[in-house]
């Protein structure tokens, strides 16, 4: 009896254990990070659930107990963390996340420098930098990148496949940020950031000239030119930096403007 006894218990102890390593829950977290909070992949490795925080850091994915979450981003050192009942019980698990560049290895020092600047290169082991050029590789010559563009360039950078002989590496942030919508959001924001400098450049440019020839009133043009601004073709040809052919793009969107515009009022 005894015998039976025990072996019902440790059925009912299995199947109790089971019941609570099956429930789940939308876990709450808060990453902290020196720099960019928005972006970072938040991986359910044991559910295959996905999601990725927003500008605050903040975000939800849910989670069961001994699921093991990966929170990864380029800048940041990876972080798998093992959900136990403390992490269900928290309101918001607050994530720390190092730079890679604390990933470097130790920088040994082996001259004494004096503080005399001139002295001190003389004396130690400095060389030039070695830069694009010196190993045949053409370097990046163009205008700085806005952050706007950096953020896309690090979301979108790079090939979906890397090749080191016989093995290959998968570009999973790449993927990912397609994947949620991310890589697309960025591309939207650049191309509206592209095409509000093209369009204060081209009022300051061409507006005098513009009006000088067609009439309009002084209350539409800031209307008129976000009008023009959002054919696909103006991007274009601002990209060009093709005065004349922006300028017989301009009379021919006015001369349809003027015209819309005295429909309405009719």
């Amino acid at each position: 009896m005894k015998r039976i006894n025990a072996i019902v218990f440790i059925i009912l102890l299995g199947l109790s254990i089971n019941t609570i390593d099956a429930q789940t829950k939308v876990l709450k977290g808060q990453i902290v990070a020196s720099s960019e909070l928005e972006g970072i992949h938040v991986l359910n490795l044991s559910a295959e659930e996905y999601t990725v925080s927003n500008s605050k850091g903040v975000f939800s994915i849910e989670v069961a107990i001994r699921d093991s979450i990966l929170i990864s981003s380029i800048q940041y050192i990876p972080k798998t963390i093992q959900i136990t009942t403390t992490e269900m019980n928290t309101d918001t698990l607050v994530v720390v996340l190092e730079d890679r560049v604390n990933e470097l290895d130790e920088v040994v020092v082996g001259k004494i420098l004096t503080g005399d600047l001139n002295s001190d290169i003389k004396n130690s082991d400095a060389k030039r930098d070695i830069n694009f050029y010196d190993v045949g590789i053409p370097g990046y010559t163009g205008k700085p990148k806005t952050q706007k563009e950096r953020r896309l360039l690090e979301a979108d950078g790079g090939k979906f496949v890397y090749y080191y002989g016989l093995v290959a590496t998968i570009n999973i942030h790449k993927i990912l940020n397609r994947i949620s919508g991310r890589t697309k959001k960025l591309e939207t924001l650049v191309r509206l950031e592209q095409q509000d400098k093209c369009m204060h450049a081209t009022i300051s440019e061409l507006s005098d000239n513009l009006f000088g020839h067609i009439t309009i009133d002084d209350s539409l043009k800031t209307e008129f030119f976000y009008y023009a601004s959002e054919d696909p073709e103006f991007l274009k040809i601002c990209q060009q930096e093709n005065d004349l052919k922006m300028y017989e793009f301009l009379v021919l969107k006015l001369l349809n403007f003027n015209e819309q515009s005295l429909t309405k009022t009719d």
